[in-house]
């Protein structure tokens, strides 16, 4: 025991105060941001059940205009339509003389036609394909180009369709 009149406290109860309020500013600190997680949970819940502006159902989109022919005997046939936002469609298709003659088919589909639309901007975007043989080939105004082909690679693909033999030899 401590004498009368001395009012210093045993090194033990010292340690014990600091791990004491050590352990209580950790639990409040873990309560003030378990607090505001909580806070911001209910904000981002509010925000995500919030109407998203004008809530009214757009009017549905109608055919204006419409025709087909097909698809007849001859393997050809068209049609067209048009709809009341904007967008345009055509197309026909026959069947062409196969231009494969190792192909097993005599005759190939070829399809011609253009689609146009209006984009997010109201510009209208219009597209003209063929597909065949060579696959579906779109062209448009706003489709990337393919970069030029090196000139380097150019002569060697020259070089390589005179030189078939030496590519036989390897």
């Amino acid at each position: 025991p401590a004498p009368a009149g001395d009012n210093s406290t045993p090194p033990e109860s010292d340690n014990n105060r600091v791990h004491t309020n050590i352990a209580i500013n950790i639990y409040l600190d873990t309560m003030i941001l378990a607090a505001k997680l909580m806070v911001m949970g209910v904000l981002v819940a509010m925000a995500s059940s919030a109407p998203a502006g004008d809530n009214s159902t757009p009017p549905p989109i109608v055919i204006v205009r419409q025709s087909q022919d097909g698809p007849n005997p001859d393997g050809s046939y068209s049609y067209s339509y048009e709809t009341s936002n904007g967008i345009n469609v055509q197309e026909q298709g026959s069947q062409q003389p196969s231009s494969n003659p190792d192909s097993e088919y005599k005759e190939a589909n070829t399809v011609h036609g253009s689609y146009t639309y209006p984009d997010e901007n109201g510009n209208l975007i219009q597209v003209t394909y063929t597909a065949g043989e060579n696959g579906f080939q779109p062209e448009g105004a706003h489709l990337p180009v393919a970069p030029a082909v090196p000139e380097a690679i150019l002569k060697a693909l020259e070089w390589i369709a005179a030189h078939p033999e030496e590519d036989k030899l390897q």
